[in-house]
Order: structure tokens, then sequence, then C-alpha cells
């Protein structure tokens, strides 16, 4: 699979990460062993970018991807690069985005301990945080790359202001926005803020969140503690018409590409000049296999005009936010 350097970094990484999210318990129960068998087959097929976070059940997700990767992590550490995410903390009314000095340096000693690891390649910053100064974020987390704990710093779900303030302390070098067919909003700002900053951009939820799998119909539910099962883009009217939208790209993908729908959802993401890697969930060895696949479809200009006119008039989407996490 390319290889691509992320941003500012000297990070090589494959064009597809694997995205560990759904092994929080935020997404309904899944397989341990089934996901262990998946996590190894993404790596002996050249996946070489694993993204975790803290908040992906406080140590579970990082655990089970440290576990996994155990053999690679021991002998082969320098061919792996392991992004998690921190400052968010669960409180006894839910989680609540905390960046702050003292947060951080604990999150990043629970997610060394979690991931059984010296160093982690890539420390991004889960939300901005409206309590705390982005210039206390950014000293903090630079004293831990000092300390060498850390390589990489990077930030998720930050704005064009939210960066710039960072910036002001320490390079912002990474950034992961939610981005997918039926989130495009960062395409206004965020991404040519990236993109004239050399801020590598790693995109997450490019099959918004099931969406574009093409897997889902009227009848699909979602368990009470899969954060979907409140979330208004899953249900009512409002899914039925992204449904809709997903059955003619399928369609066009089918006919007109060869292609599933997932596949083109993928390398649409990847056609964006800013957007260097897809962060894709996988629960089985054949969706590791279809996004490699998908990184390497090219999609040109008549295919991405066709794309833009079976999306027109899409509702707005509602991604998942700290406040909307099931209480656990």
């Amino acid at each position: 699979m390319e290889a691509v350097t992320l941003g500012r970094t000297d990070l090589k990484v494959s064009r597809i990460a694997f995205g560990a999210w759904e092994l929080g318990g935020e997404w309904g129960s899944f397989d341990e062993d089934a996901a262990t068998a998946t996590i190894r087959g993404a790596r002996d097929r050249g996946v070489t970018l694993f993204d975790t976070a803290q908040a992906y059940g406080f140590g579970a997700s990082e655990r089970i991807i440290g576990r996994a990767l155990r053999e690679d992590l021991d002998q082969r550490r320098d061919q792996l690069v392991i992004a998690t995410k921190g400052g968010l903390r669960m409180t006894a009314g839910g989680l609540v985005r905390d960046s702050s000095r003292a947060w951080l340096r604990e999150g990043v000693e629970d997610s060394l301990r979690a991931l059984g690891v010296d160093y982690i390649d890539l420390y991004q910053v889960h939300w901005p945080d409206p309590n705390v100064s982005r210039a206390e974020t950014a000293t903090a987390l630079d004293e831990l790359v000092r300390e060498g704990k850390i390589r990489h710093v990077g930030v998720s779900n930050f704005g064009v202001a939210d960066m710039a303030e960072f910036a002001q302390t320490r390079p912002v070098e990474s950034l992961q926005p939610p981005y997918s067919l039926f989130r495009r909003d960062v395409e206004a700002e965020v991404l040519p803020y990236a993109r004239a900053h050399d801020i590598g951009v790693l995109v997450y939820g490019p099959l918004a969140h099931g969406l574009l799998t093409g897997t889902m119909d009227e009848t699909t539910t979602f368990a009470d503690d899969d954060w979907r099962s409140a979330n208004p883009s899953f249900h009512g009217e409002t899914f039925h018409q992204n449904l809709e939208k997903v059955r003619n790209l399928e369609r066009f993908a089918s006919e007109e590409l060869g292609t599933s729908v997932a596949q083109l959802a993928i390398a649409w993401t990847l056609a964006n000049p800013a957007v260097q890697v897809a962060i894709v969930g996988a629960k089985r060895v054949q969706h590791v296999d279809e996004a490699i696949s998908a990184s390497e479809l090219h999609l040109g200009d008549d295919a991405l005009a066709q794309i833009g006119r079976i999306m027109a008039g899409a509702p707005s989407f509602v991604g998942p936010t700290p406040d909307r996490m099931p209480t656990r």
C-alpha cells in the first residue's frame, strides 16, 4: 500500500489507518478475538497506522491494540505508527473535555501503560476545551515531547481559530477532522488551512459511521450502548433520506465504476488534496481489504462531479460529540 509522509512530521504512514473506536464499547458489543484477528490482518496487509484514544473505553481500545500488535511493538517498533488521543475525562455526569496540563499528563501515562509502549508516535488533543487555554495544552504536550513520551503532536475536531491559537505556542503537526460525503463543512476553511500550513490530515468517519457501508436499511436498529441509537441522523425521516442517497451512490459505484459504495466513499475522501489518510474501522479482514482497494481507486473529475450531484440536498449530518456519548 502507498505510504505518505504525514504533514510536517517524519512519520511514513499507510493511506489507510485502522480506527479502533469500535473497540471501546460505544458501538455496542463486539468479539475481541475477531477484533484481534482483524488488527493483525490489517498489519499483515501493510497498514502501519493504528489510531485509538484514551476515551475509547478508557484503556479498553488501547489495551486491545497493544495486545494484538504485541510482537510488532516489541520487535519492529519503528515500523508502526501508534496514534492516540487525550483530553476527555469521564465524570459522574458523563464525558467532559479536559485539556489541562495535569489531565493530559495523566492521560499520556495511562495510554503508555494500556498500549504497553515506551512512547506514542502521535498524540492528539481529542476535542478543543473551552475552559483551558490552547497555550496551556500546547505547553504540556511540548513538555511530553521533550521527555520522549510522545513524538508528535496533533489535534482532532479543531477549527481554524483553535489551530492558529495552539500554533502560537507549538506547531500543529496533524489534524483529525470528521470528513465524509455527508459531512463536508471542513472543506470551506479547515482543510485549506491545514494544506497551507503543511498539517497532516487524517480524516475520521469516511463511511459516515456505517451509513456509507451500504449495509443499512430502514429496519436497521442500534443497541442502547451504541452512540448512534440517540443520533438523529440514524432515525426517522432523516435516516430514510440518507439511505436514499446511499442507494443512489451505490448504483453509480456499481454501474459506472465497478466498485462498492464503501470503496467509493473512502476514495472520495482521499481524492481531496489536503487529505493524506482515511481512518477506517473494520470488524473483519474483508473490510480492511476493501479499504485498501479504495485507497488505490482514482476518481476522475467526471465521477467527482456526478457524486456531487447525487449528494446535493442531503440532510445535515449530526456527528458524534462527547456530550452525545452513552453514559456507563
